[in-house]
């Protein structure tokens, strides 16, 4: 008769290598041809939608139109993940929760007398790791509250999408240089 000590021992030791294949499928998934092939017309749609719809959410940081570019992109990616990772869910709900505060824009009133003076010099430091930590998470959308496991299999997922998002906008990019290039030598012919 087994050993019910040895049982779960066992089964502890197979969980690991479940989240290894996982996280490998998931690193896979973004580099197959049919996934880019999927985010390449979704890409092209949304930037379709943007240039027909030039109304966006304006940002100091960044022209609207490259705002609104980077978000169509963002979206696309999102929306070729179809919700299953968080970073994609956060940019989808993320993009919700602007509409939403575009129709219900109130003013904001701040009470100054509630901050406390000082608060950032008298903050503890965090060890070197969990300031990392902290900023990896900051830097993955939907990421800043996980545990460091989750983070990292979130990020690898995250960074292997937005590797398939540089090349199928490098692809795009060359294209629509190749086809300009093209169109500029067929009309400047004498016909």
């Amino acid at each position: 008769m087994p050993n019910p000590n040895t049982l779960t021992i066992d089964s502890k030791r197979k969980k690991p290598r479940k989240l290894e294949n996982h996280t490998q499928k998931q690193s896979t998934r973004w580099r197959t041809a049919s996934e880019q092939q999927i985010y390449s017309s979704k890409l092209v749609d949304a930037l379709r939608q943007v240039r027909s719809n030039p109304t966006s959410t304006p940002d100091v940081r960044l022209p609207a139109s490259a705002r609104a570019i980077r978000d169509a992109a963002d979206r696309a990616l999102a929306f070729t993940a179809k919700g299953r990772t968080r970073w994609s869910r956060a940019i989808l709900t993320n993009r919700l929760k602007l509409r939403l505060l575009k129709k219900k824009k109130k003013p904001r009133i701040i009470n100054c007398s509630t901050k406390k003076p000082g608060t950032g010099c008298n903050r503890l430091k965090l060890p070197a790791l969990q300031r990392r930590v902290r900023v990896l998470g900051n830097m993955v959308p939907g990421c800043r509250k996980l545990s460091f496991p989750l983070l990292l299999e979130e990020t690898t997922d995250y960074i292997a999408a937005l590797e398939m998002q540089v090349r199928t906008m490098a692809a795009l990019a060359e294209l629509l240089t190749s086809s300009s290039s093209a169109s500029r030598l067929t009309t400047s012919m004498p016909g």
